[in-house]
């Protein structure tokens, strides 16, 4: 039987989460989809639309969606659910997880690469995060939470905009993309999401671009052109800088100094596979609690295909992508987002890993 895709859905608290799954859960799109969520409350699913028996905790609903609440732990819940299925007890397409408001998706995701049972029955496909644009800002200030959803993100979706001014709205996007530049970014209204845009959008795939907005990578370069590999020393922005997500609302010059961040490493030198290998095998060792999500796209020596590596806390898995064309520049880029990751160790130990 073919894996069961399945989307983490995070965000912050009134940022429309709700909103989004009921309209999975009772809008005709005829895909069956199950949604697990951390716990049936009172922001949750509607108790009307819910024909529940307690007992159970698995309700069917009207479009043929299910939805279920995580009983002991995620594992179990998934399992029973695969079981079920197997055994043409439910019939699902794909599981949608809804964490709370406040949950790290780092250990969610985890279950789907360390557990062996669960790895044989699911697709971990990607990590969808709603951001509340009104409150965003003091959200990403107080709760290193909502960072770490933000950091974790295959694709970010901003809700309640209209409340906001276009400046804030700018500032906001501007900040989130320091924090995760390979994570597209959509204004959205009240959850009204086209289900094509949550759904297989292949986050953990290893594949062979590195979707980081080029106006981002542009916005590093000329730092030292004079080097043959251009890294962006500070991911904060020079004191030039007059961005608007600089300037508090009272005028004055302001760097957000978020916990998670993000940096790009880029060169036009070939990597030395046994070096990198040790190299990045040591970091996630030592850092893996704090890398949220890191991919690459490289040029070994040794081998004409492009190498791809991409990883979530200590889990780190590489593949071998397509063949560099033969008109094609080679060059690695790799993308690092994390909670305070030492840049510097990092920069000097990679352009240590270079032939």
């Amino acid at each position: 039987m073919s894996l069961i895709p399945a989307t983490i859905l995070t965000g912050f608290l009134g940022s429309g989460k709700t909103t989004l799954l009921k309209r999975v859960l009772t809008e005709a799109h005829g895909q069956k989809i199950a949604v697990i969520e951390n716990e049936f409350g009172e922001e949750n699913i509607d108790n009307e639309i819910l024909v529940a028996d307690q007992q159970e905790q698995i309700i069917q609903m009207s479009n043929g969606c299910i939805c279920c609440s995580i009983r002991e732990d995620l594992r179990s819940t998934l399992s029973e659910l695969a079981a079920k299925k197997r055994k043409g007890e439910l019939d699902f397409e794909r599981v949608v997880i809804e964490t709370t408001g406040l949950a790290d998706p780092g250990p969610v995701a985890q279950t789907f690469f360390m557990d062996d049972e669960i790895a044989e029955s699911y697709l971990l496909d990607a990590i969808v995060t709603l951001v509340d644009a009104k409150h965003a800002a003091q959200q990403l200030n107080d709760r290193v939470e909502a960072q770490r959803q933000v950091g974790f993100a295959d694709q970010i979706f901003i809700s309640k905009s209209d409340l906001v001014s276009s400046e804030e709205l700018d500032a906001l996007q501007h900040r989130l993309k320091h924090m995760n530049p390979r994570a597209p970014q959509q204004v959205v209204h009240f959850g009204e999401v086209p289900i094509k845009q949550v759904f297989d959008l292949r986050g953990f795939n290893l594949n062979s671009k590195l979707d980081i907005d080029p106006d981002f990578l542009k916005e590093e370069d000329g730092h030292d052109h004079d080097h043959d590999h251009h890294h962006d020393h500070d991911h904060e922005h020079g004191e030039h800088c007059d961005h608007p997500s600089h300037q508090h609302a009272h005028g004055h010059h302001h760097h957000h100094d978020d916990d998670v961040k993000s940096f790009v490493f880029r060169t036009e030198r070939v990597f030395d596979p046994a070096r990198l290998e040790d190299f990045l095998g040591a970091i996630v060792n030592i850092y893996g609690p704090r890398m949220l999500r890191y991919k690459g796209v490289l040029w070994m020596k040794g081998t004409e295909r492009k190498v791809i590596f991409q990883g979530v806390h200590q889990l780190m898995g590489s593949d071998l992508g397509p063949e560099w064309k033969p008109d094609e520049p080679r060059e690695s880029k790799m993308v690092f987002i994390g909670i305070d990751l030492p840049k510097d160790i990092l920069i000097q130990g990679l352009e240590q890993c270079l032939d």
